[in-house]
This record gives C-alpha cells, structure tokens and sequence, in this order.
C-alpha cells in the first residue's frame, strides 16, 4: 500500500467488522503458528473480502494488531547502524533510516485475522515505507550475524 499512515485505514476496518456484528480482539498472529496469508495485493480492498470471509465461516471475532513507528526505534535502528560501521558503498541504509523520521507516529502496519477449523486466517497490510523498515531490520540482523560469526571465529585462532 502507498499510503503515508494507515490510520483511516484502520477506522475503516473496525466500522466494517463492528457492522458486520463481528468484535475484535487485540492480538498479532506470529510466523510460529500455523497460518494461511490472503493474498490479493492488487485490490486494495481485500479487507473487506477477508472480513466477509471471516463471518461466512463463522467466526465470532477477528485478531487486530497495529503497529506504529516510534521515533526511539528509529533512533535505535540508527544507532545499530553506526556501529557496525557500514561501508560507504551501503550508507543508503542509514539515510533512509535516517528519512523514516517523517513517519514517526504513524501507523505502518495492520493485521487482520481468525481462526477456522484449527488454521489461522491472516491478512496484512503495510505501507512501502513500514516494508523498507522491516528490510533494513533484517539487513542489520544479517550483518550483526556476520560481525558476531567472525568475531567467534578469530576467537578460536
């Protein structure tokens, strides 16, 4: 999604599942448990699919979790970043880190979900800006993971 915040999305969605007699519950589905992601990225309003979806198969309730950018992760992000010291050929992670500060505060991140017949139902929603977050996350894991294997490894000399 390209939006800037997902906020409207959001107060869509609980009018759409509170009108359709459904309750929410505030919960986020982890990758650990076994689960079916919605996949229809070219309609922007699968929601409304996944909800309807939802109460065909009689379900009582759906899962919503949010997550919002906070300046302090950002800062922290940007404090990883330094340390590990990236080479001049990778400092566009640390100034697009450094451009998610425009979005500090806002909603980049919905899930929707139930659960029916022993699976989990899950759809997400995300802004290009939350997905670039979440990239430069797991970059920054995969390069500590690199420092730390080869520091454990000059160890062993």
């Amino acid at each position: 999604m390209n939006s800037n915040s997902l906020l409207n999305l959001k107060d869509d969605m609980i009018a759409y599942i509170a009108g359709h007699g459904m309750r929410r519950i505030p919960a986020f589905i982890g990758d650990d448990l076994p689960s079916i992601l919605w996949e229809d990225e070219n309609n922007p309003d699968s929601w409304k699919e996944f909800v309807e979806t939802a109460k065909a198969a009689g379900a009582a309730f759906l899962t919503m979790s949010e997550m919002t950018l906070e300046a302090q992760d950002i800062h922290l992000l940007i404090d990883q970043l330094q340390e590990l010291h990236i080479p001049d050929d990778d400092s566009s992670e640390l100034e697009h880190a450094q451009a998610l500060m425009a979005h500090a505060g806002k909603i980049g991140f919905l899930q929707l979900g139930f659960a029916h017949q022993g699976v989990l139902f899950v759809h997400e929603t995300s802004t290009d800006w939350y997905e670039h977050y979440q990239e430069i996350l797991e970059s920054l894991d995969d390069l500590s993971d690199i420092v730390f294997d080869q520091g454990d490894d000059d160890s062993l000399l």
